[in-house]
């Protein structure tokens, strides 16, 4: 969204100004100022559904300042002689008061100067009113699905001009009136839901991925992993390695004192193309032998002390970071799913085979988008996301997900 683009750029210049006030140089402050704003970014301060909300705003831009400052201080050595008490003051005091004020201002003044959009649909309206109606509370109400056709040539004709754009939501109607389309093309809007719904819930319901089934299956047999997402896995493993170590050993020593052996616990999961590998984690749960494979939140019983810190912080997962480095999993992508229930996902849900194109990921877009899923209708939800997230993919997009991780820790989003 342009304005989310304009709310961040203002943000940029503004902290830039502050910080160049205090450091009095132009290099320091800009490199102090981005890690601030990455902060903030993490915590996920511009996405629209937190725009609007004042109480959000105070809140995410807290705790993004705070993951800003962590960052900063990794460089203390380098900047001593400008990182003392005011510096962290000034920031604080000045961002927290005056980011959320601006962004309600700047949302509601560019969100006014957006003008509706109504469309005329082709489609049928009890298929489709769940998904177009997540469509128009997302975009504010700026999207409008004001009447949906069945069309003949005269029909479609007749109506057109009443409306601000056509949505192609029905490949088998389009039919009827394909040639009349492909004339208004030259001077009207016609948009095809895909497109649609990717652009605006950045995600890939499964119904719509049904009524252009020809168009997701090409799109997915032409996932490829860049060279480049192997030498972000490396590099980012490497230093998260490093930096959980401490993290990983008094959870091992907590293990077994708790629980005694084994620390580690080890288990097939499906990887890409469907090969199976042994991903490892903490053992977070007492010693028992499983019958079948279960959810996590089906097992609540048997989660140890430690295993009730560790497990919502996500360090038990850490160890796999070594399963990045032996290249079973990426940083980023769908996470890997037991067999069991991969088997019968892929035979219960319509697309579920098509997450094992990449790589298993530590996080993903589903992880920081859904909460944790432990039911058909959830695993379809959160499947929309990874479908999104594989057919989009691109190292920008990991970079951002790596990042807004934090916010999903903090908030204990996806885990259990």
């Amino acid at each position: 969204m342009k304005i989310i683009k304009i709310i961040s750029f203002i943000d940029i210049f503004l902290i830039f100004l502050l910080n160049h006030f205090i450091t009095s140089t132009i290099f320091t402050g800009a490199f102090l100022s981005f890690i601030i704003w990455l902060g903030i970014y993490a915590f996920r301060v511009y996405d629209p559904d937190y725009l609007k909300e004042y109480n959000e705003q105070l809140i995410r831009t807290f705790a993004g300042i705070i993951i800003g400052f962590i960052g900063i201080l990794v460089f203390y050595p380098i900047f001593e002689s400008v990182l003392n008490r005011w510096f962290f003051i000034y920031n604080a005091f000045i961002l927290i008061i005056v980011i959320p004020v601006l962004h309600k201002i700047e949302f509601s003044i560019l969100m006014k100067n957006i003008p509706q959009k109504k469309y005329l649909v082709i489609g049928k309206k009890e298929e489709l009113k769940d998904i177009l109606k997540e469509i128009e509370e997302k975009s504010q109400g700026k999207l409008k699905f004001a009447e949906f056709l069945n069309p003949t040539p005269a029909l479609l004709t007749q109506k057109i001009n009443q409306y601000d754009a056509l949505l192609v939501a029905d490949q088998e109607l389009e039919k009827h009136v394909e040639a009349e389309i492909n004339e208004l093309k030259e001077k009207f809007e016609i948009e095809y839901l895909p497109n649609l719904v990717e652009h605006t819930l950045k995600r890939i319901p499964i119904k719509v991925a049904l009524k252009f089934k020809e168009y997701y299956e090409i799109a997915f047999q032409n996932t490829k992993e860049s060279p480049a997402k192997r030498i972000l896995d490396f590099f980012v493993s490497i230093i998260g390695l490093i930096i959980f170590s401490p993290f990983m050993l008094i959870t091992a020593i907590a293990i077994l004192i708790e629980d005694g052996r084994p620390v580690v616990f080890k288990q097939l999961r499906v990887g890409k193309n469907n090969k199976h590998f042994t991903l490892i984690k903490f053992r977070s749960m007492k010693k028992q032998k499983k019958d079948k494979a279960k959810f996590a939140d089906q097992e609540q019983d048997r989660i140890l002390k430690i295993g009730r810190i560790i497990r919502p912080l996500r360090i038990d997962e850490s160890l796999q970071f070594i399963n990045i480095l032996k290249g079973d999993m990426s940083i980023v992508g769908p996470r890997p799913e037991q067999i069991p229930f991969a088997r019968q996902f892929e035979k219960e849900i319509a697309f579920y085979s098509q997450r094992h194109h990449v790589k298993p990921g530590l996080t993903g877009w589903a992880q920081i988008m859904y909460k944790y899923a432990s039911n058909t209708e959830e695993i379809k939800k959160k499947l929309s996301y990874d479908l999104w997230y594989v057919k989009n993919r691109n190292i920008l997009l990991d970079l951002k997900i790596i990042l807004q991780t934090i916010e999903a820790v903090f908030w204990k989003r996806g885990a259990k």
